[in-house]
């Protein structure tokens, strides 16, 4: 990508920008239940459980946390609370940025256009994107599109809202399973990795690869 400048960028929310902290909820909730071996399955299943949830009608986000969570306690041995599960909903509009993010946004933002597409509930997501430190053009969620990413339906909506095509973003992920995978099916050529150390590189997706948002504005000639 020979600095692409792109009509906007495009950006994954949670684990890219806001630092995603569902597998700190857990500790804290189960951490005294479980051993580090335990724990450390939990979470993985926690994670999986949720992406299993999104992968077919809209539902609100509070259900996929209450649910996903059901589900690897069921699977742990674990007894379900449901106050349990709204105890972590709740806690993700309090999510700040990775410390990398405020900096390298506002130096792109002077230059182009940001947009949000996050799974996120419109009652959820400002407050997080307030704490990012950067403007943004637009921010869409997964309840407007009434589909959550990995589903293409959450990238179509984006593209009816903004009027531009696959060739006209630069789209801005460090998951590969909601964001990039798709990216790459829809005919995004223009991508980049951010790697949070959460996913493994996977080459065949066609990225620009960089540790933090500090590297953004280069790939872009910033």
């Amino acid at each position: 990508m020979a600095h692409f400048r792109p009509k906007y960028i495009t950006f994954d929310c949670y684990g890219t920008l806001t630092n995603f902290q569902m597998a700190e909820a857990a500790r804290d909730l189960y951490g005294e239940q479980l051993d580090e071996a335990r724990m450390a399955e939990f979470i993985k299943n926690f994670a999986a459980y949720r992406l299993d949830e999104i992968l077919g009608d809209w539902k609100p986000y509070n259900e996929v946390v209450h649910n996903s969570l059901e589900r690897a306690c069921k699977r742990n041995g674990i007894i379900f609370r449901e106050e349990t599960a709204r105890m972590v909903y709740k806690r993700v509009p309090t999510w700040g940025p990775h410390a990398d993010v405020p900096a390298g946004l506002a130096k792109v933002a002077k230059e182009i256009p940001l947009v949000i597409l996050s799974n996120a509930m419109n009652a959820q997501i400002m407050s997080n994107v307030e704490k990012l430190g950067a403007p943004f053009h637009a921010v869409y969620t997964a309840e407007q599109a009434n589909a959550y990413k990995p589903r293409f339906q959450a990238f179509e909506y984006m593209f009816d809202m903004l009027g531009c095509g696959p060739e006209d973003i630069l789209h801005c992920s460090s998951s590969f399973r909601y964001d990039l995978m798709s990216a790459h099916d829809l005919g995004i050529k223009n991508k980049v990795w951010v790697n949070r150390r959460h996913e493994p590189a996977n080459p065949y997706y066609g990225y620009v690869e960089v540790p933090d948002i500090s590297g953004l504005p280069g790939v872009v000639g910033l």
